[in-house]
């Protein structure tokens, strides 16, 4: 079965992410636990917990199917020390968020060699850092997703996911999340259910389906293999709807969060119809 929604605001307090959820008929959902762009947050207080818990199982959503997003100033791949260090403890500040808020996963953005070490040891870094807040939680996945290789951002390519996973110490605790329109802009061909077959069958060769975490379901303002994290409504841009087609009928996308980051949220009601009408019987 297929788990659609987008990614909604926490404006508020956390416990109103999903009542957001539900009002656009979504069966999954993203948020950031606290504000994305600053690195300091006051700690969760026990009424939004409690709250928030409430909320999902009115909205009739799984924890399993809610996809966190951490900070995105956090670099776990930083090369220097203490901004490393920094990137870490906040790091760990967002699983145990996530560990208080009931939630498996916890979804972020790999890190940046910012061209001061090579990729290696970038991936190295990434991994040490997985590893270091694994040893302190429970109960939540780090699940790693793609990107477009904007800049010196790592984890545009499948290799690089996997170089990570493989350096993290306790794989049941990892995992990855794929965005559609990083795939694309990033260099794997998409616009095709042929496209398709090669690109996910790359990534299964290379990563392994099995730890497929989430999807985020967007379009491309960005041309191919263009490197540009440019996302777009999905009828919309460089991509086109065989992808989605694709993703809606095959198996191994079942039972995970797979979450709209497309641009204009006043149509992700009508976009999560339009995901569900592509299935086919």
């Amino acid at each position: 079965m297929k788990y659609v929604g987008a990614h909604t605001s926490a404006a508020g307090g956390v416990e109103n992410a999903p009542l957001r959820a539900m009002e656009i008929g979504a069966r999954a959902f993203a948020l950031f636990t606290k504000n994305q762009r600053q690195w300091n947050a006051r700690p969760l207080s026990a009424e939004s917990i409690s709250a928030f818990k409430t909320n999902l199982n009115k909205a009739d959503i799984k924890p399993e199917h809610v996809l966190p997003h951490d900070s995105y100033l956090i670099n776990l791949g930083h090369p220097e020390e203490e901004p490393l260090t920094k990137s870490r403890h906040a790091f760990l500040d967002e699983m145990q968020r996530c560990e208080q808020l009931g939630l498996p996963l916890l979804n972020f953005h790999p890190g940046s060699h910012l061209k001061k070490i090579d990729e290696a040891d970038c991936l190295k870094r990434v991994a040490e850092s997985i590893n270091w807040t694994l040893d302190q939680t429970e109960g939540v996945t780090a699940v790693i997703e793609n990107t477009s290789g904007q800049g010196s951002n790592l984890g545009f390519r499948f290799e690089h996911l996997a170089a990570i996973i493989e350096g993290v110490e306790d794989k049941s605790r990892v995992g990855v999340c794929i965005d559609t329109c990083h795939t694309f802009t990033a260099g794997y061909d998409l616009r095709t259910m042929e496209d398709c077959e090669r690109t996910f069958g790359a990534f299964d060769a290379l990563v392994g389906f099995e730890y497929l975490r989430g999807m985020h379901l967007n379009g491309s303002k960005a041309t191919f293999a263009s490197r540009v994290d440019r996302h777009h409504s999905l009828t919309q841009g460089e991509l086109g709807l065989d992808v989605f087609r694709f993703i809606m009928n095959h198996d191994a996308f079942n039972d995970i969060p797979m979450v709209l980051e497309t641009i204009d949220e006043t149509i992700w009601p009508e976009e999560i119809q339009l995901l569900y009408s592509l299935i086919e019987a």
